[in-house]
């Protein structure tokens, strides 16, 4: 039988892209390396992305023991809009060193949710089409440069 070890990597920054936190859920008590950085032990489960119920952003949350701790780092997460990197990893079993990147996403922290159990934290993308929060842009001139009158452009 095969033991395939899996762990969940949190890479937190504020919106100016400062390191907030470095989290695993992999290996109590000891921190492991990824990508040149030292990720300690914080216990949370991660459930990844689903569409939401209007079917028109995605979704991902995490769950964390209702400590105070917790509810100090998810509330200032959710209130100053914190960016959340989550790479899942698969682990060597014998040295517990990272063995495969399997994915690699990027969330903002949306909002909260609490019980005297377990603190919530629910993950949306950063862009979301409701809020129409994507950035727009019209091109000009100024921007592109001379833009030809006609509908052909060529290669020169």
């Amino acid at each position: 039988m095969t033991a395939i070890c899996l762990t969940v990597f949190l890479r937190i920054t504020d919106a100016n892209g400062t390191l907030q936190g470095l989290y695993q859920n992999g290996k109590v008590g000891q921190a492991i390396r990824l990508e040149g950085q030292d990720f300690l032990f914080l216990p949370f489960l991660y459930a990844g992305a689903t569409k939401n119920r209007t079917g028109d952003n995605l979704e991902a949350s995490l769950v964390l023991a209702s400590n105070k701790l917790a509810m100090n780092i998810t509330t200032q997460a959710v209130e100053r809009k914190w960016n959340v990197e989550v790479v899942s990893c698969s682990m060597h079993p014998e040295t517990w060193e990272v063995g495969r990147v399997l994915s690699r996403e990027y969330w903002v922290a949306a909002s909260q949710s609490y019980d005297p159990v377990q603190v919530e934290v629910l993950l949306s993308s950063g862009i979301d089409a409701v809020g129409a929060s994507a950035p727009t842009r019209a091109l000009t001139s100024r921007i592109v440069g001379s833009l030809p009158s006609s509908g052909a452009i060529s290669n020169l």
